[in-house]
């Protein structure tokens, strides 16, 4: 199973860490400057969940919006 949201299709965005150095300006220093960056991944809040999928019950992953939303139902 993929780690993307069933329903809304939502799976995980890249960004960046960024190292800084040096003082702030506000504390007296000459200002911070961007040593490095590496990247890094964000992750949507996934659970993995059993609905229905047409008329027969699987079991894959929802994220709490759609949670929140109930755009489904659940398996018994």
């Amino acid at each position: 199973m993929l780690k993307k949201c069933v329903l809304c299709g939502k799976g995980e965005q890249t960004g960046k860490v960024i190292a800084r150095k040096g003082q702030y300006k506000a504390k007296g220093g000459t200002g911070s400057k961007i040593a490095r960056w590496s990247k890094r991944k964000f992750l949507p809040n996934l659970q993995k969940m059993r609905i229905m999928m047409g008329m027969h019950p699987k079991n894959v992953y929802v994220c709490t919006k759609c949670i929140k939303k109930g755009d489904f139902r659940k398996a018994i």
